[in-house]
């Protein structure tokens, strides 16, 4: 069996950068919602920044 690496996930997840009173923040996923990973934002920030129109309102030339 094989040891997953925590502390490498964890760089993933800009949240559990932050310490309250002095401890690493622990983050037990719910339904309500989940994290994401710094990919799936940084994804997520570039198509509505750079990719994201209305099909329907947009001369194309």
């Amino acid at each position: 069996m094989c040891r997953i690496d925590v502390d490498l996930i964890r760089k993933d997840f800009p949240i559990l950068n932050r310490e309250i009173n002095g401890h690493r923040l622990i983050y037990l996923d719910n339904a309500a919602t989940s994290q994401r990973p710094r990919q799936v934002t940084q994804a997520v920030c570039d198509f509505y920044t750079k990719h994201n129109a209305n099909i329907h309102r947009g001369l194309h030339t």
